[in-house]
């Protein structure tokens, strides 16, 4: 994610070096850094074990888990008579030979995602220490970095890498030479360093250090095994309660589980909460991808959202009712459910929502008080540009909602009203069960402020029962298999929809766009006699959503126009149409409808992504949590 901190706003602020040479960035996080003049953010995930199990595997294993945050290269440390490290370009999910490891019960691992430096086994984490007592990775951006390799480069200190994380390393070895303690030179060390930055350090003596400042950090409790991680779900199956450490705080390990704070170095107390996220499993479970299981999974995933006690609202209800002014936010994919949501509450319960995007809501800035309320949808609630807005919002009071599917989030935790999607694991970087469940929870929002939670209820379950015949019929994948490998051919493919289906094409876009990489452009069927029509020409794919609804004579008034143009139409209806060229049938599930139109445009994107021979689960380019934007 990537965000530019407006005027006045002094939070995080750091003094930036004017350029960076341009391989000089080991692995980006959610701090704004300049590099010729622009601005970049990522994320990358990293994974410590302690305990009874072989660590290298148990490494492994949590370090599959966390690829979506990163999946360029990785690297796994054990400690056994020395500190052993494993590292490779790649994804580690495509890893498999063995790791070369010998059996241990401590070690650390990284999977990095990197916008800027090279991607090589060097540049690669963990990074030794020059006598090898110890090694770290990160996940975060050394904003000052420059400074400090330069004031090391002049004490005599050697770089074998392109890394800011590097930097890290020798920082801490020059600590060390006034204090004898590891946890220490790296408490001042970490001082020392601007920009959002967790770091996690293995070491010759058995322990693991980790230490905070912005991106994510948990640790997970479980018979005496500890895990230290980006988030819960890479020790999902193995821990039943976790430590959230928070902004400024540092964790070790030396036969019981410390939390200080970084500033003064005083021991902190430290809180276990109990999660249920233990029992989702990562595993194909029989099918080709991810991306197809979990679309699969959406029918389990409504009945979640709809199984939750409406008294999860009654507080929250209250508020949104007397909020002066209600903001849905989010960004991509998340941003498009936050616009559903508000949609949903303004058509069911005559609440005047906005929706906004997450990096794009300067002009909102000024306008935040301490009487309106914002809800943010987000698959990790780590999402940077979002959390960047509610920073600020929580300085001006403002009420905060979050609908997240990672437990323990930064997110989660500083809202005052927390949501969660129960969407279980998602790997696939396309986002699929995560949107249906989160479009859901707004569609029942928006009944029960409207005193119709009961319909709300019996609606989603009826669409859940539908939405699951309708993914068993193999008969509606082969005729969406022989579209997409017509469309597969394409250079440019529009969608059209309007109403409860705009954002439904929006979010068909993005997929079509992941998935393929071909060009999309989803209109408002209103919007296209104003400027889209020029490109309308014989053979063109045009994808259009009709419900049977208000908007049915407008959206079908657009096809018959781009139809007289030659256009090639696909129709996604519960009704045929003369004008449609192919016609892919969906059940009519009435005020839910929207919901059920997603799935034919999310299989229409995975089978497009398989027939190009593209990878379905990790697109090129992108990662799950990570935007990258520029500023000149």
């Amino acid at each position: 994610m990537s965000f530019l901190l407006p005027v006045g706003i002094t939070s995080y602020q750091a003094e930036l070096p004017k350029v960076f040479s341009s391989n000089s960035i080991g692995c980006l996080s959610a701090i704004p850094t300049s590099i010729n003049g622009r601005r970049w953010i990522n994320i990358c995930g990293i994974f410590g074990y302690i305990g009874k199990q072989n660590a290298s595997e148990v490494v492994l294993a949590g370090l599959k888990r966390l690829e979506y945050r990163g999946y360029d290269s990785w690297g796994i440390a054990i400690l056994a008579d020395q500190i052993k490290i494993n590292k490779k370009v790649g994804a580690i999910g495509d890893l498999n030979q063995a790791l070369n490891l010998p059996k241990s019960s401590i070690g650390v691992g990284h999977t990095r995602w990197a916008t800027h430096g090279g991607v090589t086994d060097i540049n690669a984490h963990p990074h030794f220490s020059t006598d090898k007592s110890f090694c770290l990775a990160q996940n975060g951006i050394v904003e000052n970095y420059q400074k400090l390799k330069d004031d090391l480069l002049k004490k005599g200190y050697k770089f074998q890498t392109e890394t800011d994380t590097e930097v890290i390393v020798r920082l801490i070895e020059e600590k060390l030479k006034k204090t004898r303690d590891l946890k220490e030179a790296v408490r001042q060390a970490f001082l020392e360093l601007s920009g959002r930055n967790t770091v996690i350090i293995l070491t010759k003596y058995g322990r693991i250090i980790a230490a905070r400042n912005g991106s994510p950090l948990v640790v997970g409790v479980n018979n005496k095994e500890i895990f230290f991680s980006s988030d819960t779900l890479s020790f999902a199956p193995f821990a039943d309660k976790i430590v959230v450490i928070d902004n400024g705080q540092m964790v070790y390990y030396n036969g019981k589980l410390n939390v200080i704070d970084i500033k003064s170095g005083k021991s902190l107390p430290y809180r276990l909460e109990k999660i249920d996220f233990h029992s989702s499993k990562v595993d194909k479970e029989g099918y080709d991808h991810f991306m197809l299981k979990e679309i699969h999974e959406s029918p389990y995933v409504i009945n979640q959202i709809v199984n939750r006690a409406e008294s999860q609202f009654e507080n929250f209800i209250k508020a949104v009712k007397q909020a002066k002014n209600v903001y849905t936010i989010g960004s991509g994919t998340a941003g498009v459910a936050a616009s559903q949501i508000a949609f949903y509450l303004r058509v069911f319960a005559k609440i005047k929502a906005q929706s906004v995007i997450g990096a794009d809501i300067f002009e909102y800035y000024d306008l935040l008080s301490k009487d309106d309320l914002i809800i943010a949808p987000s698959q990790s609630g780590e999402t940077a540009d979002v959390l960047e807005v509610l920073e600020i919002a929580k300085k001006r009071k403002v009420k905060i909602a979050s609908l997240v599917n990672m437990p323990g989030s930064t997110m989660t935790r500083m809202s005052d009203f927390r949501f969660m999607s129960f969407a279980g694991p998602e790997i696939c970087v396309m986002s699929t069960k995560v949107f249906t469940s989160q479009i859901a929870w707004g569609y029942l929002l928006g009944k029960v402020i409207s005193g119709k939670g009961k319909v709300g209820r019996e609606n989603l379950k009826i669409l859940s029962q539908e939405m699951e015949r309708y993914l068993d019929a193999q008969s509606n994948h082969e005729l969406i298999k022989k579209l997409a490998k017509r469309l597969g051919k394409s250079k440019d493919i529009f969608l059209l929809g309007k109403y409860q289906n705009f954002n439904i094409i929006k979010e068909g876009m993005i997929k079509i766009i992941e998935g393929s990489y071909i060009h999309a452009h989803g209109i408002p069927a209103g919007d296209l006699k104003h400027y889209a029509i020029t490109l309308m020409e014989k053979g063109v794919p045009v994808v259009v959503v009709v419900s049977e609804d208000v908007a049915k004579g407008d959206v079908l008034n657009a096809v018959n126009q781009v139809k007289a143009r030659g256009a090639t139409v696909i129709g996604i209806s519960s009704t045929s149409h003369p004008s449609f060229d192919h016609y892919i049938p969906v059940p009519n599930t009435g005020e839910t409808q929207a919901i059920m139109n997603i799935i034919p445009l999310q299989l229409l994107a995975y089978y497009m992504a398989v027939e190009l021979g593209h990878n379905v689960d990790k697109p090129r380019n992108i990662a799950k949590s990570v935007t990258v934007k520029y500023y000149n």
